[in-house]
């Protein structure tokens, strides 16, 4: 009997084994395939490729230190989680760890209890090497386009999965580059565009932390070339520093400067606390999107905004940046105490650094008076910027439409610009006869913008840059120097 029973479970299996299956993608299953999958099968299927990364610090300079502490941090997140160096492209200007101003040689960190996350951090693009132009063709995986740096580019296959990272300032339609010329939303779209034409990856998720960074997407980005992008601020808003001097909690006492960026550490401290092979993208964006809004405190904080093919926010983060065996027993997502975070404006990051420069000089009173020059005239650059943009909208528009003209935001879903070579040659005429824009400056390219959509054309244009600024002194912002930022 007990024979009989064993022989009709085997006909039974036999038989189930026998139906031919339709697998995923139509294949019909091999009739002897195993009849149990585990879930492990599925998660091999999903892994089937390679994870590339891109790492891009889009700034220079001691006073923007946590850019490239952001990076250098995703990169550990990255290592950790088993991507490895060969297929994770790194862009940083690499002038921070060494740096006379860090207390700590050699030594990036990006929390203020938080350990180096600059150790074994690629060089692949560093100094003059960090371009847009060499972001483009590294992303294109055109290694005869690439100029200096490792070569290393993404040479990725159709099935392959692609991460994006960048950190920087930004201003409508455009991202920072600490080389000129910025990075422009148009040039990057087509790139992107470009990249899926190619068939050489599966999907890619992008993260954005810049000023205004949703106006690079923004009626931009479309939602079939299998992209999600999440960007920290929406396309009229900052973005916000934090880990800063006199916040809580503090850098530790010796650090003069923001040690990060508000929506990349709610990334990075998300991943680091998480299963990634159990939590979402969408799980991982509504935690960002709480924390960067600081819950809803926007004069502190920022709307996290969502662009192009939002399906995929469904799939677990582990594909794009791996997972750390040490997570294997935390939470997908484990709601995590509504703590407020100190922050300051990204804008403004840069003048809290040179005051807590300032304040830390003591004894010499030389270096003391050229580090409040150094102030005084950064401010008074601001505010000559400002100044000459709005005589310039009077001109071109008249005192009662100027204002409003320039300062006009299109409807959701409408990119900055109609034309983006008349955009960028409307800020090399400004930058020719008013001076660099330089990282606050960036905030007016909605200016130019809209002047380009009012159909301006460059002479008008240049009339304008003349009454506004002609005959002004600025030595120390000519982009004969610093370059032109289009």
């Amino acid at each position: 009997m007990a024979f009989s029973r064993f022989a009709i479970r085997v006909i039974l299996v036999l038989l189930v084994a026998s139906v031919p299956l339709k697998a995923a993608g139509g294949r019909r299953r091999n009739p002897w395939d195993p009849i149990i999958r585990w879930p492990l099968d599925r998660r091999e299927k999903e892994e089937n490729g390679t994870r590339w990364a891109v790492l891009v610090a889009g700034s220079n300079g001691f006073g923007n230190y946590r850019h490239q502490a952001d990076v250098c941090h995703a990169y550990q997140i990255l290592k950790k989680g088993g991507v490895k160096d060969e297929n994770i492209v790194v862009f940083m200007y690499d002038d921070i760890a060494m740096n006379d101003l860090n207390p700590r040689k050699g030594v990036i960190i990006n929390h203020p209890a938080g350990g180096d996350v600059y150790a074994g951090v690629p060089k692949d693009y560093t100094g003059e090497q960090v371009t847009a132009e060499n972001f483009f063709a590294v992303i294109l995986g055109d290694k005869s386009a690439v100029k200096g740096g490792s070569g290393k580019v993404i040479d990725s296959k159709p099935n392959d999965r692609i991460f994006i990272y960048y950190s920087d300032h930004g201003g409508p339609g455009v991202l920072g580059m600490p080389n000129m010329p910025y990075l422009y939303a148009k040039d990057f779209i087509d790139v992107l565009k470009k990249k899926h034409a190619s068939g050489t990856y599966k999907e890619m998720v992008i993260y954005v932390e810049a000023c205004e960074s949703g106006s690079v997407f923004e009626g931009l980005m479309p939602e079939d070339l299998n992209i999600y992008v999440t960007t920290a601020s929406n396309a009229e808003e900052s973005s916000w520093g934090t880990y800063c001097p006199g916040m809580d909690p503090p850098p530790p006492p010796e650090y003069i400067t923001c040690l990060g960026d508000l929506y990349s550490v709610a990334w990075m401290e998300d991943s680091e606390s998480h299963n990634l092979q159990k939590e979402t993208i969408e799980q991982q964006y509504q935690q960002v999107k709480d924390r960067t809004s600081n819950y809803n405190t926007y004069n502190a904080g920022s709307h996290v905004m969502e662009y192009g093919n939002k399906s995929i926010k469904s799939e677990k983060l582990y594909l794009y940046q791996g997972f750390d065996p040490a997570t294997e027993n935390l939470p997908p997502n484990r709601i995590n105490g509504k703590d407020h975070m100190d922050v300051v404006n990204q804008r403004d990051a840069d003048l809290l650094f040179l005051w807590e420069r300032y304040k830390k000089l003591e004894n010499s009173a030389e270096k003391k008076s050229e580090l409040l020059k150094l102030i005084t005239d950064t401010i008074l650059h601001r505010k000559h910027l400002d100044g000459s943009v709005d005589i310039i909208g009077l001109v071109l528009f008249g005192p009662e439409k100027g204002p409003s003209v320039l300062k006009s935001v299109r409807g959701h879903g409408l990119p900055l610009a109609d034309d983006w070579d008349c955009l960028k040659s409307m800020v090399r005429l400004f930058e020719a006869h008013c001076g660099s824009l330089t990282q606050y400056g960036m905030k007016h390219m909605r200016a130019f913008a809209n002047i380009c959509n009012s159909g301006v054309s460059l002479d008008e244009m240049e009339e304008a840059c003349m009454a506004a600024c002609g005959g002004r002194d600025y030595a120390r912002w000519s982009p004969l120097n610093r370059g032109y930022s289009a």
